[in-house]
């Protein structure tokens, strides 16, 4: 688990080059329950997304959870991501339409057309799996989560700003 006492450098520079998970190896338990902020990148080292989890989250609510052992926020944001599925999951939309769909043969695009949705979902499923990885930080609280992502989505990180959330 990341220290949520670093700085504002530290915080920033373990987003930008602090240790990368990749989707293809999706293990809930690397990830911490609460509040965070996490970026994704591609195979290529572009940085693609910046988001964060916890909206709401108080420190009372995240020490709770800690104490339970209750599963929810940052990793149950990751964990959907990974999954592929567009519903409910705006990443999974922007992986969609900007990194997915032009990469479909006719057939694919006819397919989903007709109405396989799973087969779309799939196909993203399986693109965050082999290209993407992600990299999170915790924080004490959601609105501290939430100002994080505002400053990397405006371009604080040398990588600038996401590919596919630019603020």
């Amino acid at each position: 688990m990341i220290d949520t006492t670093m700085t504002t450098e530290e915080r920033r520079a373990a987003l930008e080059h602090g240790p990368l998970y990749s989707f293809s190896e999706w293990a809930s338990f690397v990830v911490p329950p609460g509040a965070g902020v996490y970026t994704i990148w591609d195979d290529e080292g572009r940085f693609i997304y910046v988001g964060m989890s916890g909206r709401g989250l108080t420190r009372d609510d995240v020490a709770a959870m800690k104490e339970s052992g209750e599963r929810r926020g940052l990793v149950q944001r990751l964990a959907s991501h990974a999954s592929g599925r567009r519903s409910g999951d705006q990443f999974c939309v922007y992986v969609a339409d900007r990194l997915v769909l032009p990469r479909l043969t006719e057939d694919e695009i006819r397919r989903i057309a007709e109405g396989e949705n799973a087969l779309f979902d799939n196909l993203i499923r399986d693109y965050i799996a082999a290209n993407l990885a992600y990299r999170f930080i915790v924080t004490d609280d959601g609105k501290e989560a939430s100002d994080i992502e505002v400053e990397i989505k405006a371009g604080v990180l040398s990588a600038g700003k996401p590919l596919l959330n630019p603020g």
